[in-house]
């Protein structure tokens, strides 16, 4: 029996705020379905003495050194701008 039913993947559209027609239904529940039996492929290998990890690799704190750098002409990134006001970016305004 199929664990991943039409009334789970509207449940899930739902509180995702997607609004699935008849065909979307029926490829996720499949799609869904399908991933799930991944994982219960995966939950049945040995991972005794398995550390769990973060990242796939061992790096931690990779940092560069901030040293100064020269940075863009001012006038050269200006002249790419839509509508620059003088030494500034004119930019649409989005709060009321």
């Amino acid at each position: 029996m199929p664990e991943i039913t039409r009334a789970t993947v509207h449940k899930i559209a739902r509180l995702a705020n997607l609004a699935l027609n008849e065909e979307e239904t029926e490829r996720f529940a499949s799609q869904l379905e399908k991933i799930l039996e991944y994982v219960h492929t995966l939950n049945a290998l040995d991972t005794r003495g398995v550390t769990e990890t973060a990242h796939a690799l061992p790096l931690q704190n990779i940092w560069r050194e901030d040293v100064p750098a020269p940075s863009l002409d001012r006038a050269a990134v200006l002249a790419e701008a839509p509508d620059p006001q003088g030494d500034c970016f004119r930019v649409p305004r989005i709060i009321e």
